[in-house]
């Protein structure tokens, strides 16, 4: 802080001294004998007023907010809007005040004060710019000394030239730039930053091949973001880059103008056949900054990201509460999340006692319900496991929830949820009911701002735990074959960056907007309970599959076989995101996502349902459970019938 202080007091003195210099040396170009000796001897009273006011003006505009060694164009613009003030200052004392009333004649003219807007600007604005070159000129000696790995850089160019500015100031390290690819034609033959640009990607093997002739073989490929858009057509680059055998990053930046800039490698989770939905960061950072949160399932891979994603945005605690020791270990491990004020509970969210004396220890503001069991194949052969953690934890984090008087619960639910036909689908449609259920009936709770029960619905998360994309990789690893279950299967999908700002994104609505009823104009009630992410068009999972392969060098078909195995019980060809019956909710202000109004169950009907459902589990009955399933979920009548299951043989002990 101290330093800070120092530094920004080096700044005024600077500026305050270039403002004297400024107006001394207009009256020494412009004057000379005895007009000039009137003006320097009148500048003991001229200049100590001028320069207090000069200081007031510099702050005004923000001279003092920028570091010298990152001065740019927006902080010259400042430099001459100040300027022109202070000469515009001048100009109205010299006319208006100072030659009438003392003088009888101009003491600057308007010569002079042109002359002053010149110098000042020189005397302010030449000695940061000549700052920031020293600084680049040494920053670039440090980087030459420091780059040890040939590199091209792919993309396009501003964010080619932001890249280079983050390597030279050192916020990447390691680097040292032969090269520019870039996707558009025209930049061919330019220079960014003293870096050429060698042509397109389609040249990559050609300049690689004359880097090495050279001397200068390229070790790495680093692609920035404009380089992995659909229009710039990354696949045949990262299919050229593996074929050539050099590995290939892509950039992240987590600050203005990639200052804080990472390299991290390139995944075919970077690569969606869609644009990333971007988010409203402010309104996360606004929403969570000093708040308390809990994470159920927090060491799984959607659960882990969302509490990554709350320290990122300033959340003061987090708990991460899971049954898995391994995946707590896990997730407290990692650096980021072991720097924050992270903590683990180990308790299952069937233990009801247990799940309540942990949210009433903790106190949380938000909830994120992300333990859950989710694999189709598992849940409908185990299918009283998916009812205890699905449906009888949920409704056990939701009441824990209520009776820790947070302000919102988000669960995680599925696509699948809507005209369900797997166990992971009525299950989760169950849930969802519960909540909403109980979200109404806070409604109209007597306390200022009641605990809100809300839902998002996921596609499928690329790269996630169950997710295709880490089982098509094994394959390729392999060598094959990649195994599709349908040709025309379709689903939506999402990254899990995009699956956690879902659900961030959901509990700052349901918290704000997602609170205010309006009975008279229902159109503008934003009472939302359900959320999804426009996820574009459904992709062909065929597609995905032949995409990965070729992004791996290879050609389906030949180098990979794709084999066939057809649909696993639960599984369907395409999955939906609102039901029909579900009314619309328009969000005002927040992009890429849509909402629904809740569609419920009485309290009393759903509880006799829930009763039911744990009588069927006790029983190891399916007929029972199914028939709960069809009455509360109508659509899960017409799903395809399995033959059903023969009830195990009573055992008979002997006395």
């Amino acid at each position: 802080m101290k330093q800070r202080i120092y530094k920004s007091a080096v700044m005024v003195v600077h500026d305050c001294v270039a403002t004297v210099l400024a107006v001394t040396l207009t009256f020494v170009f412009r004057f000379n004998g005895e007009l000039l000796s009137e003006r320097l001897h009148a500048l003991p009273i001229l200049l100590p007023p001028f320069v207090g006011f000069a200081a007031l003006v510099y702050s005004w505009f923000k001279l003092y907010r920028t570091k010298w060694r990152f001065a740019s164009l927006p902080d010259l613009a400042g430099i001459v809007r100040a300027a022109s003030v202070l000469a515009l200052t001048l100009l109205v004392v010299d006319y208006v005040l100072v030659s009438a009333s003392m003088y009888g004649f101009y003491f600057f003219g308007k010569i002079a004060i042109a002359l002053y807007w010149v110098l000042q600007i020189f005397l302010l604005g030449g000695t940061r710019l000549a700052f920031r070159y020293l600084k680049y000129s040494r920053s670039r000696q440090s980087q030459a000394r420091g780059a040890t790995t040939p590199t091209l850089l792919l993309g396009r160019g501003r964010d080619i030239e932001l890249l280079l500015r983050a390597i030279e100031a050192g916020s990447v390290r390691h680097l040292s730039p032969k090269g520019i690819l870039s996707p558009r034609s025209n930049e061919t033959g330019q220079i960014m930053r003293g870096i050429p640009v060698l042509g397109g990607f389609s040249d990559l093997e050609r300049v690689v091949a004359n880097l090495a002739a050279e001397g200068s073989p390229v070790r790495r490929l680093v692609a920035v973001p404009n380089a992995l858009t659909p229009e710039a057509g990354p696949d045949d680059l990262i299919a050229r880059a593996r074929r050539l055998g050099v590995p290939l990053s892509r950039v992240t930046s987590l600050g203005e103008g990639m200052r804080d800039a990472e390299l991290a490698p390139l995944e075919i989770e970077d690569l969606l056949l869609r644009p990333t939905v971007s988010i409203d960061r402010p309104r996360l950072e606004r929403f969570l900054k000093g708040t308390r949160v809990i994470v159920t399932g927090g060491g799984g891979s959607i659960g882990s990201e969302i509490v990554a994603r709350a320290v990122a945005f300033g959340a003061a605690s987090v708990l991460v509460v899971e049954n898995s020791e391994p995946a707590l270990h896990g997730i407290l491990s990692q650096p980021a999340i072991a720097a924050a004020d992270v903590t683990g509970a180990l308790c299952d969210i069937r233990d009801r006692e247990r799940l309540h004396g942990v949210f009433a220890d903790f106190r949380p503001d938000y909830v994120f319900h992300a333990a859950a069991l989710k694999q189709v194949p598992y849940l409908e052969r185990d299918w009283p496991e998916g009812i205890k953690t699905n449906v009888l934890g949920s409704i056990n984090v939701a009441d824990a929830t209520v009776a820790a008087r947070a302000r919102a619960m988000v669960m995680i639910s599925t696509d699948k949820a809507i005209e369900p036909v797997s166990q992971l689908g009525v299950t989760k449609r169950l849930a969802e009911m519960v909540a909403q259920a109980l979200d109404a009936e806070q409604a109209v709770a007597p306390q200022e701002k009641p605990t809100r029960l809300i839902a998002v619905r996921f596609g499928n998360v690329l790269g996630s735990v169950g997710s295709v994309v880490p089982v098509f990789k094994a394959q390729i690893a392999r060598g094959g074959p990649v195994t599709v279950t349908d040709a025309e299967m379709v689903r939506y999908f999402m990254t899990v960056r995009e699956a956690a700002d879902l659900v961030l994104t959901a509990a700052s609505h349901g918290d704000r907007e997602g609170r205010c009823f309006s009975l008279t104009t229902p159109e503008s009630d934003q009472r939302a309970a359900v959320y999804v992410l426009k996820m574009g068009q459904p992709v062909r999972i065929l597609d995905l599959a032949e995409r990965m392969i070729r992004l791996a060098g290879f050609e389906p078909g030949e180098d990979i076989e794709v084999v066939f195995t057809g649909s696993r019980p639960g599984e369907r060809l395409n999955e939906i995101l609102f039901a029909r019956e579900e009314p619309r909710v328009a969000l005002d202000g927040i992009d890429g996502v849509m909402a629904a109004k809740p569609v419920f169950a009485d309290r009393s009907v759903l509880e006799s349902w829930i009763a039911a459902l744990k009588r069927a589990v006790e029983t190891h009955d399916r007929a029972a459970a199914d028939l709960v399933f069809e009455t509360a979920i109508p659509d899960y009548r017409n799903r395809p019938k399995c033959v059903p299951e023969p009830k195990p043989a009573p055992v008979t002990v002997p006395a």
